[in-house]
């Protein structure tokens, strides 16, 4: 939750200038920026990404050597409607 949170208003949580050339909204922030903020390992947080990428609410972007996460905003809205709705 603490991950789509951060990510709904990339700019605000992390910072541009270590992401040279990568605009956070379009492709995502890097997946060390990430590891980062939330103070744990990478391969921990690598395993909370998979999780959120294989129930489509995060769109992955491999570059080079780095891999970018931004939101899958259509999914997060169906989500909260189902939510709202149905539970």
């Amino acid at each position: 939750m603490q991950i789509l949170y951060w990510l709904k208003n990339p700019h605000e949580h992390f910072h541009a200038h270590t992401q040279k050339e990568v605009d956070l909204e379009k492709v995502g922030v890097c997946v060390s920026q990430i590891t980062k903020k939330l103070n744990m390992t990478q391969s921990t947080v690598s395993q909370y990404l998979a999780i959120l990428q294989r129930a489509d609410l995060l769109h992955a972007t491999r570059i080079g050597k780095w891999t970018y996460y931004r939101r899958n905003e259509e999914v997060i809205k169906q989500f909260g409607l189902f939510m709202l709705n149905e539970l």
